[in-house]
């Protein structure tokens, strides 16, 4: 038996369930007591960022990433998949200039990498034109690895393998993907990868202060969402026999929270909207009580001795990886000032990648400005129930900015009313930004292309439905019609435009 094929076949049996799960809960019980003692506070806030991207070729066809490493990019679950990461940095001014900087030199850096190899790096949160074979032949390729079932275009890594094999068998051997006009059975979990997100993360300074922040993050993530949709088609070609009008109206928004959700549940609803929380501690517990999937033990992977705070909590931190929520919290990080090896930060995971740099900037400081604005105010936010917050992230997901919002105002009062409930997100995304340092103007121009959203121009979800809708009354058939509309998207972003100066229904190709 081969090393890939021992893996992932320990990775299934019981020997190593029952030793990994022992070693959860050890890490977890001394993790809680670090927690509570204080040993993970800090002096300040910190700020981060995660980019998914996905590569096509000079057409606009999806295609495998560059055959040779490409710095400063990390493969991801499709072979067409790759992310980027910021630096995390102090959320003061500089700190936010050191972000940008950061994340437009590694975008640069890496295109310039990929049209080397006649590729293309998308900013993108769903890709829509599949690759020369087709979208359903590259998603549903299986093949035989020394035994073992694989996706044929996911990265062979025996992580990837044994956490594909457990979910399959879980949905008895076929995934079913349904949403509106699609249904797909697929035979592995790499559906996942047609969608591609950002997610912002906010280091919290204490542990005392860590639930405040996450019980309010939870309570924005509709509202921030609804200024974020950008993914309302699948690929073109897996649509059915359906009529085109009627799936722009049926069709959600945010197409990648139900391909996500519908790809990896089962019974136990592991990716799911998260609860609040009640202390620090509590982030630890739900890692080490969550359904387990495809166990793996340090030693499987390294003879190394442990060097650093993370590989104390080897196993812990392993199946924090599977730990698939909407927002969690995470316990580690990157130092960011003397004395910051340990901390605890929030990972915003709902919202899709945007179509430039700038305005992944500008999404990434109104989610950690409208937190940290929120708490500073003393908010009443955290007072609105869970369910109906729950309920006005899916119906946003769904429906976009036509979705109701659920809200508590500055006044304590239950509202639905969008302009109150955006212009409080945005008003507190000042106080925040301006506790970090920034000037009222420095503010303006950062946030500029989310504020473009707010005064009525399209989130990219509606200029993506109002161009295929272009396209069909342009006499295209419906597949036709989003191969448009993705051209002109790529062409556009390459550009580097902001999404609400693209004419409606996009410019003439």
């Amino acid at each position: 038996m081969s090393e890939f094929a021992d893996h992932v076949s320990r990775s299934l049996g019981d020997p190593a369930t029952e030793t990994f799960e022992s070693r959860v809960t050890e890490q977890a019980s001394t993790l809680i007591e670090e927690i509570d003692a204080g040993a993970f506070d800090n002096p300040t806030y910190a700020i981060g960022l995660e980019l998914e991207v996905y590569a096509t070729d000079t057409e606009g066809r999806l295609a495998r990433l560059p055959p040779a490493a490409v710095e400063p990019i990390a493969p991801e679950l499709g072979l067409h998949n790759a992310e980027i990461n910021t630096p995390a940095t102090a959320f003061d001014a500089e700190g936010i200039a050191e972000q940008a900087a950061a994340l437009t030199e590694s975008l640069e850096t890496a295109n310039s990498a990929f049209e080397a190899h006649d590729r293309r790096l998308v900013l993108d949160a769903m890709w829509t034109v599949g690759p020369p074979e087709g979208a359903e032949p590259y998603l549903t390729a299986t093949e035989q690895r020394d035994g073992v079932t694989v996706a044929s275009n996911m990265q062979q890594k025996p992580r990837y393998a044994a956490l594909d094999r457990d979910i399959v068998a879980r949905h008895d051997g076929t995934i079913d993907l349904e949403l509106p006009g699609v249904e797909l059975a697929m035979p592995s979990i790499l559906a996942e990868s047609l969608a591609t997100s950002i997610q912002p993360h906010l280091q919290v300074p204490s542990a005392a202060a860590f639930p405040a922040h996450y019980n309010t993050a939870i309570r924005t993530m509709a509202p921030v969402l609804s200024l974020a949709t950008n993914s309302p088609f699948l690929p073109g070609t897996l649509y059915g026999d359906v009529n085109p009008e009627r799936l722009l109206e049926a069709t959600h928004h945010e197409s990648r929270i139900a391909v996500f959700e519908r790809s990896i549940n089962t019974g136990d609803r592991k990716v799911r909207f998260p609860r609040d929380i009640e202390q620090a501690s509590d982030i630890v517990r739900r890692i080490e009580t969550d359904a387990l999937r495809a166990p793996c033990l340090r030693e499987w992977v390294t003879d190394e001795p442990p060097t650093s705070t993370r590989d104390g909590f080897w196993e812990l931190d392993y199946k924090r990886g599977t730990y698939w929520r909407w927002l969690r919290g995470l316990p580690g990080g990157q130092p960011v000032t003397p004395g910051s090896e340990r901390s605890l930060r929030i990972e915003y995971r709902p919202l899709p990648t945007q179509p430039t740099a700038r305005a992944t900037i500008a999404l990434q400081l109104l989610t950690v400005g409208a937190i940290r604005g929120l708490v500073a105010q003393e908010h009443p936010i955290v007072t609105l129930p869970w369910e109906p917050t729950r309920d006005s992230f899916y119906a946003v997901a769904s429906d976009g900015r036509a979705a109701e919002l659920a809200w508590v105002d500055r006044d304590g009062e239950r509202t639905n009313d969008r302009e109150r409930v955006i212009g409080e997100l945005r008003a507190a995304a000042d106080v925040g930004l301006g506790a970090a340092g920034l000037a009222p103007d420095r503010i303006e121009t950062l946030l500029a292309p989310i504020d473009a959203r707010i005064a009525g121009g399209p989130t990219p979800s509606e200029w993506k439905l109002e161009a295929v809708r272009a396209h069909l009354d342009a006499g295209l058939e419906l597949s036709g019609a989003i191969h448009e509309m993705q051209q002109t998207y790529l062409e556009a972003c390459a550009e580097g435009r902001p999404i609400t100066d693209w004419a409606p229904g996009g410019p003439d190709r």
